[in-house]
């Protein structure tokens, strides 16, 4: 298992250096001038050239390159153009908000869709089966942005019972606390969790039925044991290398959707953030914070990757990329 786990997170740190690259590349190649946008078009060449050479804008690709790697070993993400703070701050106070959104929308996702995806599975073939899965159906063609005015609809302007927008913060001293933080995090999550819980169900009951027709589980029937025992310790444990799989890539995929959910609600998350910083051509910023959604995406899917090696030991000998 060491083995496997120095192979593992050697390949991490290769990826994220190739995706650093990437990162760096694509930004640097984009059209358009920071010092110009943050001086305004209107401003004098010779002032937008000094900002430039202050903010290191001049320097060979290469070297802005090495410069922004050797500033991230140093734990040293600069600072923002637009706003004249550290970006490691802004980034930090943004990602206290979109990563717990995230990982709630994730855990009820996961918290709905196995027993759903396993009772579904348990009935193939009948009237609840076909129920479960026309729903799934449905949920995976509802947009998040609409289901969020929805939520905000019933449950803020009509029932009262959420705030419509907003985030009071994690702690008393900013106003808010831990129940009113998570109390406005509930709708967002619930509008992220819709469409991943649909694809998870139907994920979660074809890897259950592949399972269900395995030699050991007609064994165990033999030997009488139940349906709830079978399902739940026999079917789910040897089914969770695809759902675990789907899971690593969902996380990508709700960290995605949280840039357009965050707007409408109106949450200070890294998603706004990024799309302020896009809209001000804040290059440090949006390179770093892109830098910093892709790192948690990798890292994720390698967690996975060991995930599934603890749960198949096979894994470790038959998987070497």
């Amino acid at each position: 298992m060491l083995a496997y786990l120095a192979h593992r997170l050697w390949i991490l740190v290769a990826t994220l250096l190739v995706v650093s690259a990437l990162v760096f590349g694509v930004l640097d190649v984009l059209p358009g001038h920071a010092a110009q946008v943050l001086m305004g078009t209107d401003a004098d060449p010779e002032a937008v050239a000094a900002l430039a050479a202050q903010l290191g804008l001049e320097a060979p690709a290469w070297q802005r390159y090495t410069d922004w790697l050797a500033a991230l070993l140093r734990a040293d993400l600069g600072e923002s153009y637009a706003y004249g703070e550290p970006v490691w701050d802004l980034l930090r106070q943004s990602l206290s908000v979109t990563l717990p959104l995230t990982l709630l929308a994730l855990g009820l996702s996961a918290l709905l869709a196995t027993p759903l995806g396993l009772y579904a599975a348990a009935h193939q073939g009948r009237p609840a089966d076909a129920l479960m899965m026309g729903l799934a159906q449905m949920g995976m063609a509802v947009p998040s942005f609409w289901l969020a005015m929805v939520l905000i609809l019933l449950f803020s302007v009509h029932g009262q019972w959420f705030a419509a927008g907003g985030f009071p913060g994690w702690s008393v001293q900013e106003g808010g606390g831990l129940w009113p933080a998570l109390q406005a995090l509930v709708l967002p999550a619930l509008s992220l969790a819709a469409v991943q819980t649909a694809i998870l169900a139907r994920m979660t009951r074809v890897a259950v039925l592949d399972v269900l027709g395995e030699d050991f589980i007609r064994t165990a029937r033999a030997k009488g044991l139940g349906q709830h025992a079978l399902l739940w310790g026999h079917a789910l444990r040897n089914a969770l290398v695809p759902v675990l799989t789907l899971l690593g890539l969902q996380f990508a995929n709700l960290l995605a959707g949280a840039i357009v959910v965050e707007n409408v609600f109106y949450l200070p998350g890294l998603g706004r953030l990024l799309f302020q910083a896009i809209a001000n051509r804040d290059l440090v910023l949006v390179r770093n914070g892109v830098l910093l959604l892709a790192a948690l995406v990798v890292v994720v899917g390698c967690v996975v990757d060991v995930l599934h090696a603890w749960i198949d030991p096979r894994i470790q000998g038959r998987q070497r990329v």
